[in-house]
């Protein structure tokens, strides 16, 4: 599972015009919509927001990875978001959210599905990084800061 096959520049909003986690759930499942990454906007956002009431995605240290399986996609497709105001997802550390990465695979993909969601993780443990991403301005330099840093890293 290598994350720059997911990660695309068009798939990527900076900043996010939603204030509530539903919401940026929402319009990153419809900046998959405006790629053609998708085609089952409505099914998606109801699986994803399911899987968000179980169990919050909010991971701590101002990141929320939100996930789902889908039987109406054929392979894993990843947005990103970083909202203009930090957003509140009942974190475990209570800190907002700055970075959400949203991550929908195909149902018979649990593997692939497991290891984007530990690369993801893995990656943004680095606090000068992270950091990095919470600070940037718009989709290109977001784009721009990911990219390089699974060039040059082994996760």
């Amino acid at each position: 599972m290598n994350l720059l096959e997911l990660l695309q520049e068009n798939t990527i909003q900076a900043p996010l015009e939603s204030t509530d986690r539903q919401g940026a759930i929402d319009e990153l499942v419809e900046v998959l919509a405006h790629a053609d990454c998708i085609s089952d906007r409505k099914k998606i956002k109801q699986l994803v927001w399911e899987r968000e009431l179980q169990r919050t995605t909010g991971i701590g240290e101002g990141l929320a990875i939100p996930h789902g399986r889908c039987d109406t996609i054929d392979k894993m497709v990843m947005a990103m978001g970083r909202p203009a105001t930090p957003i509140d997802f009942s974190s475990p550390d209570k800190r907002p959210v700055e970075l959400i990465i949203l991550l929908v695979s195909p149902t018979d993909n649990t593997s692939d599905h497991i290891q984007a969601l530990g690369r993801i993780s893995r990656l943004m443990v680095n606090r000068a990084f992270r950091e990095a991403a919470y600070s940037t301005e718009d989709a290109k330099s977001l784009y721009n800061l990911f990219h390089d840093e699974l060039v040059s890293s082994s996760v």
